[in-house]
């Protein structure tokens, strides 16, 4: 990894203009942003805030979604925003097929330097606080950056599967994060 320290904590209005960068580095490179909550469709960032708490509880979870939690990787002195990451409270049948309980993305500017593999391991030490003993990660099969990430954090490919769509091979990944 990058000799950069890194933290991993949650997203907060104090960190609007680096969400804001972060959010329009991917916009401009015509990326979704995984693991985000879908903050490339909020040009409000207060909004997505707003959203991202009311999806962090079972009582206010917007309908058809689970619970989930949101942070964000900047580095210690927190001039950048290097990626974000959700983790799923609990799996839906669409989420144990292809999403897993966790996504995540790094900016374009950042990657291939490690952040993702230390995000994911700092990630899941916030599962075990939520109580996951296990973890499914899922990547597309031609991604073979995020494979190595989930293999890099005790990932084991359980198994691969056809999209819906059958557009994709969606490769399944589980981490025990226990051990």
């Amino acid at each position: 990894m990058n000799n950069k320290r890194v933290k991993l904590i949650k997203p907060q209005i104090t960190h609007i203009r680096l969400i804001e960068s972060y959010r329009d580095e991917f916009i401009e490179n015509q990326e979704v942003i995984c693991g985000s909550s879908e903050l490339e469709k909020y040009d409000n960032i207060n909004d997505w805030l707003i959203r991202i708490k009311n999806n962090s509880d079972e009582q206010t979870v917007m309908k058809g979604l689970v619970p989930e939690s949101i942070f964000i990787l900047l580095s210690e002195d927190e001039k950048i925003m290097i990626g974000i990451i959700d983790i799923r409270h609990r799996l839906n049948e669409y989420l144990l097929n292809f999403g897993g309980h966790i996504g995540y993305s790094i900016r374009k500017s950042c990657r291939m330097n490690g952040y993702a593999s230390e995000m994911l391991k700092l990630s899941l030490n916030e599962c075990i606080k939520l109580g996951l003993d296990k973890v499914l990660i899922t990547c597309d099969k031609d991604n073979i950056g995020s494979a190595k990430v989930i293999k890099n954090n005790g990932g084991i490919l359980e198994n691969e599967v056809i999209t819906e769509d059958n557009k994709e091979i969606v490769q399944r990944y589980w981490i025990d994060v226990k051990k």
